[in-house]
Order: structure tokens, then sequence, then C-alpha cells
């Protein structure tokens, strides 16, 4: 059970559209739980809709209409898959160590691997 206060963006929206946020200690919490579970099915949800994407744009009779249908879909996806890389990213920068008075002054953006990391 962590025991760091964290604030985490959900990944789902107030009915006016503005993010929802979760204020917690406690990362084993129901509502914690719950957004875990929803992000994992927001992204599975994405991976089957980009497998319908490549279908339905390889078929040579695909309609408009389907198209468009698609294309809604996608962008919703996409909207989802970004609100969980947020929600993650600012995790991640929250439990970070402090990284200013590094070596290279880069001021923090993160952690830094030497080019020969990347092959």
């Amino acid at each position: 059970m962590s025991q760091t206060h964290t604030v985490r963006l959900l990944p789902w929206s107030r009915p006016d559209g503005k993010p929802c946020y979760l204020s917690s200690d406690n990362s084993d919490g129901y509502l914690w739980q719950l957004a875990d579970n929803m992000e994992a099915i927001q992204l599975s949800m994405a991976t089957e809709l980009i497998a319908h994407a490549n279908e339905v744009l390889s078929a040579p009779k695909a309609t408009h209409e389907e198209v468009r249908y698609l294309a809604n879909r996608l962008v919703e996806s996409l909207s989802d898959t970004l609100r969980v890389a947020k929600s993650r990213g600012e995790r991640l920068q929250a439990s970070a160590p402090d990284s200013k008075g590094d070596e290279e002054g880069e001021g923090g953006d993160g952690p830094s691997l030497p080019a020969e990391a990347f092959g």
C-alpha cells in the first residue's frame, strides 16, 4: 500500500466534459482500482479498434458511412488513450526523484540515457 499522496487524472470525464481527478493516499483503494481497470479496458478496445480499422480500410467496398463511423470511433479511442498516457505520465513524474541539480543541468525533464542505450 502506497503512502504517497497523489492526484490522479481519471479515465473518464465529468458530464460537462471536464476532467475528473482522484486525490488519494491509497493506490489500493476501490476508485484507484476501478480507474486501473477502466484504463486497461480502454487500451484493449483501442487495440481491437486498430485491427478493425485495418480490415475496413483494406476492404475495397467500404462505404463512406463505414469509414466515417470508423473515424469517429478512432477519435474517441485516441482521446481515451491520450488521457491514459497523460495520467500515467503525471504519476511517473510525481514519483520520480527530484532531478534538479543533475550533472548536465537539464532541469529535470525526466530520466536520461546515454546515446549508446539507443543502439
